[in-house]
């Protein structure tokens, strides 16, 4: 998988969570895309808050389960589950937090990381779907230059030559055979025409 694929991967996972986020009534959820300089830490941070321990506790299982259950992928480290006030679900590629909303004000995440670009579920999913519509186009382009790549390489093929240095045996043989069929007519004709004398 090369890197430009990897990181739409990780985008799509984002995505994912991010819904679940959406569905399970998660507020304010950002996602910060990191700055270059920051990616040894992670691509991506998803940031929602939730009204109380247990709906952030909610939130977070059910990242992980989706995330699972449709794309195969775990969190390498989940931190924070008991307390619920702040649970930290590290995909590598991207980190999901989940704030209590008073928490979530305390530590200020997206200050912290002012090089990171906020964007808002929809906005990122405009973002993946224009860059998977992007990739559809070039695709399709390729797959219609195929054809016309083919049919230049088929001239090319060995294949005709060997056919036709084949054929002059091939009809040799006949021209032998059907020198000694006409030699028969002719004498029967030779006969016919002897009778009727």
């Amino acid at each position: 998988m090369t890197t430009k694929q990897a990181h739409e991967h990780t985008r799509i996972l984002v995505q994912a969570a991010a819904r679940v986020c959406e569905d399970k009534k998660g507020e304010d959820t950002r996602i910060l895309e990191l700055d270059p300089i920051d990616s040894g830490l992670s691509d991506f941070f998803l940031i929602t808050s939730a009204l109380n321990d247990r709906q952030s506790q909610t939130i977070a299982d059910e990242i992980e389960h989706t995330l699972k259950r449709d794309h195969g992928v775990m969190a390498t480290s989940v931190e924070g589950r008991r307390q619920g006030d702040w649970i930290l679900l590290d995909y590598v590629d991207f980190v999901v937090h989940v704030f209590l909303q008073e928490r979530r004000a305390f530590y200020d995440i997206e200050r912290l990381r002012k090089s990171a670009r906020p964007l808002t579920p929809a906005e990122f999913d405009e973002e993946l779907k224009a860059a998977l519509a992007a990739k559809t186009r070039a695709a399709r382009s390729k797959a219609g230059e195929k054809p016309a790549h083919a049919a230049v390489t088929k001239p090319k093929a060995k294949k005709p030559a060997k056919t036709a240095a084949r054929k002059p045996a091939i009809a040799a043989k006949p021209a032998k055979k059907t020198a000694a069929r006409h030699a028969p007519v002719k004498k029967t004709a030779g006969k016919k025409s002897a009778r009727k004398k």
